[in-house]
């Protein structure tokens, strides 16, 4: 955990996986495959900061034992930006299949790039079930790499109403994007399995995985 708000994935599997992601001799199918993996070890991460209820069941044995229920879970709004999040989307959905699902699709507009470090954004499909003040909301984007996309599409997701907590959740994450969005969104959650040191000229992460969408689906 970087602070209250970050949370950097350390589990050595985890890292293990990002290692695949990162070998550019991954093959499209095992890219999938190891994005999908990520996916459920992030959604299983971000249950940190779910509320959740103290309980009591009653065992085989027939005694009782106090345990945890995590109340947020049955309301979660998982929303995925196209098309990188699409395996890692459903990774999430293995650990929190009650989610409801939103999609966006954005791009950046390349020829905006100003400096390697901030794009204008074109977002062409918004779909999203109207939200509550009780409802968790987890933006799903493997690259968090400039913050132009997430701070372009939160005003989009605040139309359909106001949350009780949003999380991102990406795969590798720059320190320049954290702070872009805690700056403006300093109550918004960010789970990672890395935070990579820099953007190169054309905004890729460095050292990165290059990029997800064209490694996962090669158009």
């Amino acid at each position: 955990m970087v602070n209250e708000q970050v949370h950097v994935i350390d589990l050595p599997y985890a890292h293990h996986i990002l290692t695949k992601l990162r070998d550019k001799n991954t093959k499209r199918k095992e890219f999938r495959k190891y994005l999908t993996e990520l996916g459920r070890i992030v959604g299983m991460e971000m249950s940190r900061v779910l509320d959740y209820k103290i309980v009591e069941v009653e065992t085989p044995l027939n005694v009782y034992a106090k345990g945890i229920e995590l109340t947020d879970l049955e309301k979660v709004l998982l929303i995925g930006i196209l098309r990188a999040a699409i395996p890692f989307l459903n990774g999430i959905l293995e650990v929190i299949p009650s989610a409801r699902l939103g999609l966006i699709s954005a791009r950046r507009i390349e020829e905006s790039n100003r400096g390697g470090k901030d794009f204008d954004v074109e977002v062409s499909y918004v779909k999203i079930p109207e939200i509550d003040s009780d409802t968790t909301v987890i933006i799903a984007d493997p690259m968090f790499a400039t913050g132009s996309t997430m701070l372009r599409i939160i005003p989009e997701i605040a139309k359909k109403g106001i949350p009780k907590k949003m999380i991102i959740a990406s795969v590798i994450a720059t320190r320049y994007a954290v702070n872009r969005l805690l700056e403006k969104y300093p109550k918004i959650y960010v789970f990672t399995v890395s935070i990579d040191k820099e953007l190169n000229s054309k905004g890729f992460i460095v050292p990165g995985l290059g990029d997800a969408g064209d490694r996962a689906f090669d158009c």
